[in-house]
């Protein structure tokens, strides 16, 4: 069974529309030039989508969204139902670690995203990862643990694989310090351990990233690792050459069997 390297914009609260634009056909080229050998998803902020999606007809690239709300309509001000994202994405991002932290959002929300999500046709990337006052107190796996069960509990393994799962230690989110290549699969691997207790089946085919200042120096050696099927990229998907040399090096990453 393979599963298809995955590379993951998330531009965050950044980029003009000519930006975006440029960024978008930067991506549809390469795309175009590389067919099957890493699937792309760009996560522009919530006023690019539109012309961001437009920008991607036709091509490969996928567009994704950075958050949703669980709600499908009403008094949500500010807030954006996976409803209204459905028409124009196939992704969203829930439980970033910035959502999570700034926003103060806790794992029963983000459960109820992720169906939300799921319940409009989406495909989530749900976002896991420890603080580092807690990997130094020894509880990285457990906070991952929970993070993930509280998502998925009570979901059948068929909503399950249509997920994938973002390793993203909260230490290394815009730092400039990432975690080792080891750092990442051993909790890459650790994740795909508790899917396998969902559902072995699952557990081969869901595509596990990793997040965290990736960047071209340090792409391809997290890539390589078996547990490792692409990154969530943040600041150096922000330049179309950085994000370009990124999925080089995830693209060169054999499929796992």
């Amino acid at each position: 069974m393979t599963r298809t390297p995955l590379a993951v914009a998330n531009w965050k609260m950044n980029t003009d529309l000519e930006q975006a634009q440029v960024l978008a056909a930067s991506a549809a080229e390469y795309s175009a030039a590389q067919p099957a050998a890493v699937e792309i998803v760009l996560c522009p902020p919530f006023p690019w989508i539109v012309p961001v999606a437009n920008a991607l007809a036709g091509s490969p690239v996928a567009t994704g969204a950075q958050d949703c709300w669980p709600e499908p309509n009403g008094a949500f001000t500010g807030d954006i139902s996976a409803e209204m994202l459905a028409p124009w994405c196939a992704f969203v991002i829930v439980g970033h670690s910035e959502r999570r932290s700034i926003h103060e959002e806790m794992d029963n929300l983000i459960a109820r995203k992720l169906r939300a999500a799921l319940d409009n046709g989406l495909h989530p990337i749900l976002c896991v990862g420890e603080t580092l006052a807690q990997r130094n107190a020894g509880n990285a796996t457990t906070i991952v643990s929970r993070q993930l069960n509280a998502a998925f509990s009570g979901l059948p393994a068929e909503a399950i694989g249509r997920c994938t799962v973002a390793y993203e230690p909260v230490w290394a989110i815009g730092t400039g310090r990432s975690a080792t290549a080891d750092d990442a699969q051993q909790m890459c691997h650790h994740i795909r351990g508790l899917l396998a207790k969902i559902d072995a089946g699952i557990a081969a085919r869901t595509r596990v990233l990793y997040g965290g200042s990736v960047n071209p120096d340090n792409a391809a050696e997290i890539a390589a690792n078996e547990d490792i099927d692409g990154a969530l990229v943040g600041g150096a998907s922000l330049k179309a050459d950085a994000f370009n040399r990124i999925c080089d090096a995830i693209a060169a990453k054999s499929p796992a069997i």
